[in-house]
């Protein structure tokens, strides 16, 4: 027998917003060391854990603006009770991320954050703390090619599908949109972009991220904010090891490694003049084989992930240290996703 299509509006409800979310979702965990964490610095009209927790829905569930988070946190229970609103609380206006986030920036909120998910993973013993692996990605600017213009601010008026035969260079042309991206190509037969590069260095025991950063998109600034990373959890007293790709294979960055105490496992080129920078001493060790040429790969998997349900394959926002948060906060995002997925596994040996 059919039913019918009614519904009886109650005037009261003994209902409390956790019991909408079920006890094994996986934004349960999340929310859980999001607390443990905790954020300083924000608007004192809104507090600054319910606005990082927001942004980090921003990320998890690939939402394409935040005015859309606004939106479906008006009438999302589990967003609503993610971010630490009761089902009376009016939504913020979405104006409030933009005058948000250089506070956050001057606070270093972000990067408190993705420090402490670090701390947290360390303290489960998801970290080897011992062998790391190292790359760069880039990341499209939120600028196109056509709002590339002379510096100088000669022609203007002409755009530059017109400037076939002439250079264009970042000595010369810059975005209108974003003036602190450059212009990068991945290849010889790619355009030149205004990007970003990500940098990422992450530890080999289970692919975590251990430390994050974004610059200018330069053909040197791969090694130079590497040795700035790896300064970072460099030891005195225990030599660490470190995996590359050919892209590392260089004599300078062997060198200056080593002296950093950390060895540097590095994919051998067989296109660089005068040979590999790596010898056969390093190739021969157990470690090189077995864990940095193997493991290394999972270093991609941070990007990939950043890329296809995070937000860094182009963002949507404009200057380096916005860029570099937005960075930071999706690979903080996905520690917490891995840590979710490996809060049963027992630690394991590298």
């Amino acid at each position: 027998m059919r039913g019918a299509d009614s519904f009886n509006a109650a005037l009261f409800s003994t209902l409390k917003l956790d019991e909408f979310v079920p006890q094994t979702h996986p934004l349960r965990p999340i929310r859980k060391w999001m607390n443990e964490a905790g954020v300083k610095g924000g608007r004192p009209s809104m507090a600054p854990e319910k606005l990082m927790r927001a942004m980090l829905l921003h990320v998890l569930y690939s939402v394409h603006s935040e005015r859309q988070i606004v939106k479906q946190t008006s009438f999302n229970l589990l967003f609503r009770w993610f971010v630490g609103l009761s089902i009376e609380d009016a939504v913020w206006n979405h104006s409030v991320f933009g005058k948000t986030r250089d506070r956050l920036i001057e606070f270093d909120a972000v990067t408190d954050l993705s420090n402490a998910t670090v701390k947290m993973a360390d303290k489960r013993g998801l970290l080897s703390g011992e062998h790391f692996s190292v790359d760069g990605t880039l990341i499209h600017a939120w600028a196109s090619r056509k709002s590339v213009r002379r510096k100088d601010g000669g022609e203007d008026d002409r755009p530059p599908e017109d400037w076939h035969g002439e250079n264009c260079s970042n000595d010369t042309h810059a975005s209108m949109h974003d003036p602190e991206s450059r212009l990068y190509r991945k290849s010889s037969a790619a355009p030149a972009l205004p990007n970003y590069q990500g940098h990422v260095l992450t530890d080999n025991r289970h692919g975590l991220v251990v430390n994050v950063q974004a610059s200018a998109a330069d053909g040197c600034a791969e090694r130079d904010v590497d040795e700035r990373m790896l300064s970072d959890v460099a030891k005195r007293d225990v030599r660490i090891m470190v995996g590359a790709d050919t892209g590392y294979d260089m004599r300078c960055f062997v060198k200056a490694r080593r002296k950093m105490n950390v060895t540097p496992h590095v994919a051998q080129s067989t296109k660089r003049t005068g040979g590999s920078a790596i010898g056969g001493r390093t190739t021969r060790h157990a470690g090189y084989a077995v864990i940095s040429a193997s493991r290394r790969k999972r270093i991609e998997q941070d990007f990939g992930w950043g890329k296809t349900i995070g937000p860094i394959r182009q963002i949507m926002v404009r200057g380096a240290e916005k860029a570099d948060q937005l960075l930071t906060l999706t690979m903080a995002a996905y520690i917490l996703t891995r840590m979710r997925t490996l809060a049963n596994v027992r630690p394991q040996c590298v």
